[in-house]
């Protein structure tokens, strides 16, 4: 080392020791909002930096349980940390504790140290080589969050390629993200909006199958937005499983703690997210708890769920700081969790991240999975959950979920905790079918030109959708999975639209069957007005996801039509209801912005 480097070393670390020490001086006193230092600032106060994280507000029983929490959760005595609902009202900064901001000051620190450190690698990580056509979008504009952009498809000419093959799909982590963008002023990042997600997060009332695993529903009338065009639907409807009728399961959760993940949006509401599932699992369920940091750690042996009081401390213990070695604990992750596979139990790792890796053997998403296939392989699942803003990975997130076999979420409240792991967690747990594809074949004579609104990310060849040992998608007990296709017609031709095929494996099988559903021409409503108000809702929703990735179909597209069509399909749903709101704020947001060019 040359003595201009060591010079440079030990004044990092000198500066970083002076901080440290000074920290119990600095924080005497609460210090005045101007002269806050930027890190230590509420997320609001940091929007100039990205997309902030939202300021919530908690009920008496998430307040009470917050108190618990760790990492950087307040001590006793301080106000408990604000991770609840997002609300379009905008936040209200409060100035921290004085103990709650010397811990997240320390950590910051550490975090910074660290990220000098392993800077190389994650240099040598950026620089990998990447596909041309789905470049990550790490620019300014996403708040230093990282996506990978797809480019929409396009309208296809029925008469030379009749044929639309995609995988299933039931992440929702885009539409959550996006929704954060946007409660805090900000439109999302087109490369963050992926129309599948926006649509498959909400729920719709599709009749249940009689017999089998799922039942097929379609729908179809004139687009809103031309004249000229008519958008169908294909609706699937998973059978449901109840709680105490599924399968036992062993979850594996695998947390990160390094020191990213200090801040009350990613760790502390992590363990909330956690302690929720263990509420709601049966007593023959088992959990076990694995973390990552600069090393991996096991913090908890398989115990059962009713065990309570030790699962609740091992949480209780954890506090973030140093590096992020995703990948070891993956794989350590994944070795709990195959030594319970089997087909009468479900075992599925469960890793709580900001999918930030930035050191360690495996940084990417194909080393990790290379090195955890095997166990794949076996029967374990995967679902990845990620928190917080500012360093967020989701290309790396829902990557990891494709191919783990799982599906991707993202948690941006204790509200959304709730439904992640509250109730939808029978349909995350118990796969009642695999490897599910959809083909629609349109009919020529019926049907001019098509597209279909999003799944780009889960296209599949159309030679390879009987071909069995090409990986799909998973629909848990009681899913919904929507696709929306918005077609051109040749008049009044009266043979079908379409054929709609779909073929999947059951759980533990190796040979998929394969069921078809013609599209009837009398499926097609005459008017918008006389389609179902699932239908409309679902043609809003993609379409405003349309609107907000910049799709070239939807240019001239308005998001005022969307919002009035939502608006009249609401149902009493909250979920929609909120929806709504969201379209209204994205409105404002563009016409702010179309203001400001």
């Amino acid at each position: 080392m040359s003595p201009f480097s060591l010079k440079r070393q030990l004044t990092v670390w000198g500066s970083a020791l002076l901080v440290v020490s000074t920290l119990p001086g600095c924080h005497s006193r609460t210090p005045a909002a101007d002269e806050r230092p930027a890190e230590l600032l509420r997320p609001q106060a940091r929007k100039a930096h990205g997309a902030p994280a939202p300021e919530y507000e908690t009920d008496s029983d998430d307040q009470a349980a917050m108190a618990s929490s760790v990492g950087a959760a307040a001590p006793a005595g301080a106000p408990p940390p604000a991770v609840a609902e997002p609300s379009l009202a905008g936040p209200v900064a409060h100035a921290p504790a004085p103990q709650a901001a010397r811990k997240r000051s320390q950590a910051k620190v550490a975090e910074l140290l660290h990220r000098r450190e392993a800077k190389p690698a994650a240099d040598a990580m950026e620089g990998a080589p990447r596909d041309a056509e789905h470049p990550r979008d790490a620019s300014a504009a996403t708040g230093g969050n990282t996506f990978e952009a797809w480019k929409a498809n396009a309208f296809i000419e029925t008469a030379k390629d009749p044929l639309s093959t995609f995988a299933a799909d039931v992440d929702t982590a885009s539409y959550t993200v996006s929704r954060r963008y946007l409660v805090n002023g900000q439109l999302p990042p087109p490369s963050a909006v992926r129309v599948e997600e926006f649509v498959n997060y909400f729920k719709f009332r599709y009749a249940p199958p009689e017999t089998g695993a799922f039942a097929v529903q379609l729908e179809g009338a004139p687009s809103p937005f031309d004249a000229r065009r008519h958008f169908l639907r294909v609706g699937v409807q998973g059978k449901v499983v109840s709680r105490s009728q599924r399968k036992p399961a062993h979850l594996v959760f695998l947390v990160d703690t390094s020191g990213s993940m200090y801040s009350e949006d990613k760790l502390p509401l992590a363990v909330q997210a956690i302690k929720v599932a263990i509420k709601n699992l049966n007593e023959n369920d088992t959990v076990a708890l694995v973390t990552y940091a600069g090393s991996t750690r096991d913090v908890l042996p398989p115990t059962p769920a009713t065990d309570v009081k030790h699962i609740h401390a091992a949480l209780d213990s954890l506090s973030a700081g140093g590096g992020t070695a995703m990948g070891s604990g993956m794989e350590m992750a994944y070795r709990h969790a195959v030594k319970k596979a089997s087909g009468s139990v479900v075992s599925r790792v469960v890793v709580l991240t900001d999918g930030d890796a930035n050191i360690g053997r495996n940084v990417s998403a194909d080393a990790m999975l290379n090195s955890i296939h095997k166990y794949t392989a076996e029967g374990v699942t995967l679902t990845t959950v990620g928190f917080g803003m500012g360093n967020y990975r989701d290309d790396l997130m829902e990557k990891l979920a494709d191919k783990g076999n799982g599906n991707c979420f993202y948690v941006d409240s204790l509200r959304e905790a709730k439904k992640v792991f509250e109730t939808q967690l029978t349909g995350t747990l118990e796969v009642i079918a695999k490897d599910v594809k959809f083909q629609v074949e349109f009919n020529p004579a019926s049907v001019r030109r098509y597209r279909l609104v999003g799944y780009e990310n889960r296209d599949v060849a159309d030679h390879d959708f009987r071909n069995d040992k090409v990986d799909a998608g998973e629909i848990g007990a009681g899913h919904n999975v929507t696709a929306v296709y918005e077609v051109e017609l040749t008049g009044e031709a009266t043979e079908p639209l379409a054929t709609v095929r779909v073929r999947a494996k059951a759980p533990n099988g190796t040979e998929a069957s394969e069921r078809a559903f013609p599209f009837e021409r009398s499926m097609v409503r005459d008017t918008l007005a006389q389609a179902s108000p699932d239908f409309r809702f679902a043609v809003a929703v993609a379409a405003t996801a349309d609107v907000l990735r910049d799709g070239p179909a939807a240019e001239g597209w308005s998001l005022a039509t969307a919002q009035k069509l939502a608006e009249g399909a609401t149902e009493g749903d909250a979920d929609r209801e909120e929806f709504v709101r969201l379209v209204a704020q994205a409105r404002a947001l563009k016409g702010a912005s179309a203001q400001g060019r």
